[in-house]
């Protein structure tokens, strides 16, 4: 049996830099649970879900209404890619229900202000444009990478983009950092090419705010200070 859409939410519970960070509470509910509600409210996918190694995330993504019918039994260490990751939950999800799938969403689960709305939006570009893979991404505000430098030990830096020192910030190209809210592709290209980053694969955009990844504990800071400082309805 083909089914459209599955989203898997990678979520391994051996967390260095904020411990059980997958399940940590971010404004009175565990993290992922905040994934897990934009992929139901999105009511895109035939099956939602959860790829862990924990057996507290597992319960935790259950009572949030993903499906946790297995444990990852693989690709769940430090050196693991995230895509590796994914496409092992994939191969599992395909044996276990008998399913096939025709695109992949991944959705990670320290991304707690990607919405519904974001999910849909992305995914209607992709399906739209007929893309095999895509990732999204956020353009750079403040922190300008055309600025950046190494620094020695007695501090004299080495600029990475001199030519940019002679041009106004105005008019230089604009600039995407990948973030891990919204990835897609095919299942076809995800199988054959073991990668989100497969062979014409695209960036899209999204808003900072929906994009910030939480991997440490400025992060979590930053986003919670995100919600206090928008109108954004928890």
């Amino acid at each position: 049996m083909v089914k459209p859409r599955i989203a898997i939410i990678p979520a391994r519970g051996g967390s260095k830099r904020i411990p059980q960070k997958n399940i940590t509470d971010f404004y009175g509910q565990p993290m992922i649970a905040w994934t897990i509600k934009a992929a139901l409210e999105s009511k895109l996918f035939d099956r939602i879900l959860v790829s862990t190694d924990d057996s507290l995330i597992a319960e935790v993504s259950r009572r949030a209404g993903a499906e946790v019918p297995f444990f990852r039994t693989g690709c769940a260490d430090d050196y693991a890619t995230v895509s590796e990751a994914t496409i092992f939950a994939l191969r599992q999800a395909m044996a276990h229900w008998q399913e096939q799938y025709q695109v992949v969403v991944q959705l990670m689960a320290n991304c707690p202000l990607r919405t519904s709305e974001d999910i849909k939006s992305l995914v209607s570009v992709f399906e739209t444009e007929q893309r095999s893979a895509q990732i999204s991404c956020f353009e750079y505000g403040w922190m300008n990478p055309w600025w950046a430098a190494t620094v020695d030990e007695i501090g004299r830096p080495a600029q990475i983009f001199s030519e940019a020192l002679t041009q106004r910030s105005q008019d230089l190209p604009k600039l995407y950092c990948p973030t891990g809210a919204v990835w897609i592709s095919t299942a076809q290209a995800l199988l054959t090419h073991r990668t989100f980053y497969s062979p014409n694969h695209t960036f899209e955009p999204m808003s900072q705010k929906s994009a910030i990844d939480i991997d440490d504990y400025d992060d979590l800071k930053m986003a919670q200070a995100l919600v206090l400082a928008s109108e954004y309805s928890l």
